[in-house]
């Protein structure tokens, strides 16, 4: 009987993974404060007033956007309700080859490098903002020229 316990615990603490340091934020809590942020900007909601809304303070959603501090499930159903969004969403686009456990993410990991978890140009707060101005245009053909003109521009300093 003891060398069956001794094996099996022997076995567990192979298959057991080791968690991330401490300070360490964990790249999928990263991820899904990111796609809070985006939402949000997205909306035109600051943080103070999303914190209200969730009946928060601005620094509490700070740290969710950096993945700081770990969104709980009841707090992301709230967050998907106000944000209008399903739950799905701020796990869409997650990268495939996303590690969380010690030895499997770069140590030191911070929201400086929070860039190489989103490398989509459509998660900055520039294209958001950008996005939402847009559409604040009301006349279509000054929206249509807009476009044609920043395509024009875009592509004039490529070279093409």
């Amino acid at each position: 009987m003891k060398k069956s316990t001794a094996s099996h615990n022997a076995k567990k603490r192979r298959m057991k993974k080791k968690r991330l340091p401490p300070g360490v934020p964990n790249p999928v809590d990263i991820h899904v404060g990111g796609r809070v942020r985006q939402r949000r900007t997205l909306l035109g909601l600051s943080q103070e007033k999303l914190g209200d809304a969730v009946g928060l303070t601005f620094q509490q959603i700070q740290k969710y956007e950096r993945g700081a501090n770990r969104i709980g499930a009841s707090r992301l159903f709230q967050l998907s309700r106000i944000l209008d969004v399903q739950i799905s969403f701020f796990f869409e686009d997650i990268p495939a080859n996303l590690r969380t456990a010690e030895g499997q993410v770069t140590i030191g990991l911070r929201e400086r490098d929070q860039k190489t978890l989103e490398p989509d140009p459509l998660a900055r707060r520039e294209t958001l903002e950008l996005v939402r101005a847009y559409y604040r245009i009301s006349n279509p053909k000054v929206r249509k020229r807009l476009f044609e003109l920043t395509k024009s521009l875009a592509n004039a300093s490529v070279g093409k």
